[in-house]
């Protein structure tokens, strides 16, 4: 089944799942879950189709129900939503693609979560130097339109062997270059929700494609790739 569509019996059941959060009732509905889980697998899978239609993914990853209650003060054993990330293909494409379906806190979410050392300072750098082209791209209206601002956490003045006073400080200080579409319940349930996500994501590739041509050249514009 190539499913297009998020349900709302799959919404009637994550809301189940965030009152009901333990072991004994997610055994004794587990075969419920099972099927929504492979709706939201299909949904998924249709997702990356269209991607690929516009861009190479190398594989789409489900994340698993489970939650890594180990460090954490909140003990409750399931996570209350779905989610899924969508990989670029190869070195020479750059960035990711998320999404997160939960009854009331529905997002995707693109761009660079945590960068290496390399590549952050590699970002830094091109911004120190000129950050005309990077802001142009973000700051167009078809783009902001869908994707708003910038986001991501960042240091509070400089980083090291950067000046506080430059031009572009505010850029420069970012730890994170994320961009970030929030959805209401209404519009998640929509039959248009599929062709939304996979608008909101081909929107993005102008960002991804300069993005990806800082990440594999040096200052000089030249490739790092073999």
């Amino acid at each position: 089944m190539n499913n297009s569509v998020i349900t709302k019996e799959t919404f009637s059941f994550l809301k189940e799942l965030a009152k009901n959060n333990n072991k004994e009732w997610f055994l004794d509905n587990k075969i419920t879950f099972k099927k929504h889980e492979a709706d939201v697998k299909s949904f998924y899978e249709n997702v990356q189709e269209r991607l690929n239609a516009h861009d190479e993914i190398e594989k789409m990853k489900m994340f698993r129900i489970y939650r890594d209650v180990r460090f954490s003060k909140d003990k409750t054993p399931y996570k209350t939503h779905f989610a899924g990330s969508f990989s670029r293909l190869g070195a020479h494409l750059r960035g990711g693609y998320y999404l997160r379906i939960k009854p009331g806190e529905t997002f995707m979410a693109t761009g660079f979560w945590e960068p290496n050392k390399e590549d952050l300072f590699r970002i830094r750098k091109e911004l120190e130097m000129d950050a005309s082209e990077f802001r142009s791209v973000i700051n167009k209206k078809s783009f902001k339109d869908i994707w708003g601002e910038l986001e991501g956490d960042g240091v509070k003045t400089a980083p090291k062997g950067f000046d506080k006073e430059h031009q572009n400080i505010d850029l420069i200080k970012k730890k994170q270059f994320i961009f970030v579409r929030n959805f209401k319940d209404k519009e998640v349930l929509s039959t248009s929700f599929i062709e939304e996500v996979d608008k909101s994501f081909k929107t993005i590739r102008p960002y991804f494609d300069l993005m990806s041509d800082i990440l594999t050249t040096n200052l000089n514009g030249e490739s790092l790739l073999d």
